[in-house]
């Protein structure tokens, strides 16, 4: 290792989460300007939640803050949840809680992360992700076998398709709950379609466990070392901009919640909003961050 790591600061929260541990486990550092790379990946592989976020400054550049974003096994250039997250400690530990938006230096680009109120007066995160891309559609027979699924419990209406906002997912529209929760992805057959698509899968439904949420998800990332993920604010800006292009809810106007994590016992809830203004469609994901811990690096 080239530079020594003790008295490093961190923080542990839950993003996407209404009351602690629940929603997705983060850990936050600051002022990690002075690690490698090797470095970073060390200390992510070692706090071992789904990513690790690493604030390379206190001080701002070109008016945003530099992040680095890593899983326990590699780099990405944009996620979901650490970007939420992230902005929660840049407001409130570096800023003192006196702005109303953040600005994330991110490898895939400028990520704007706003702060707003809630009807109960609780603080609600929002993240502004680039315009989605959709690629590639994938046979329903296909799908089906690598999520273990009979191709009946697909909504054929709908494209099985690939969309990105920075980070590649497949979405699968699924037609109830119980097929949600009988998802799981075979391995062998995932390797396969891996060869197609280098990228997650997302699941969803509108049947869902809490009377007042829209849709329930469900997200696998065996390709970045995380078999589920209870909350992934990435692959749901995915969904938000494939319901909008598809007119799910009968217009191009997605504004929903989003049930993620109850079966890996994290309960995790997303706000998604998207339309589509002039060629492109505008997303935005929202939730909760809940502060849990604070720490050094001994």
């Amino acid at each position: 290792m080239v530079a020594k790591v003790e008295s490093l600061r961190f923080f542990l929260l839950d993003v996407f989460a209404e009351e602690k541990f629940a929603g997705n486990q983060l850990a936050v550092f600051r002022n990690a300007r002075g690690l490698s790379k090797v470095q970073m990946q060390k200390i992510a592989n070692e706090m071992h939640f789904s990513e690790t976020t690493f604030i390379l400054s206190d001080g701002e550049r070109d008016g945003g803050y530099d992040v680095r974003i890593f899983t326990p096994v590699n780099e990405l250039p944009f996620a979901g949840h650490p970007t939420l997250g992230t902005a929660y400690v840049v407001r409130h530990y570096i800023l003192n809680g006196n702005v109303k938006k953040v600005l994330l230096n991110l490898k895939i680009g400028r990520i704007p992360v706003t702060f707003e109120k809630d009807a109960t007066g609780e603080e609600i995160l929002w993240m502004k992700q680039v315009p989605p891309a959709f690629g590639k559609t994938f046979d329903v027979a296909r799908i089906s076998e690598v999520l273990c699924l009979d191709e009946k419990d697909v909504d054929s209406r709908l494209p099985v398709q690939e969309v990105s906002t920075g980070i590649p997912f497949t979405i699968v529209p699924l037609k109830s709950l119980d097929a949600v929760k009988r998802a799981r992805v075979n391995r062998e057959r995932r390797s396969k379609l891996t060869k197609a698509a280098q990228a997650g899968t997302l699941v969803f439904s509108p049947e869902t466990y809490e009377k007042e949420n829209d849709l329930n998800v469900r997200v696998f990332v065996d390709l970045y070392g995380i078999p589920e993920d209870p909350a992934t604010g990435s692959a749901n800006g995915c969904l938000a901009g494939y319901l909008s292009q598809c007119r799910y809810f009968g217009s191009d106007i997605v504004d929903v919640r989003v049930e993620q994590g109850y079966e890996i016992g994290r309960p995790s809830l997303l706000r998604l909003k998207a339309k589509r203004k002039q060629n492109e469609i505008q997303v935005h994901v929202g939730g909760k961050v809940t502060m849990v811990a604070k720490g050094e690096l001994l």
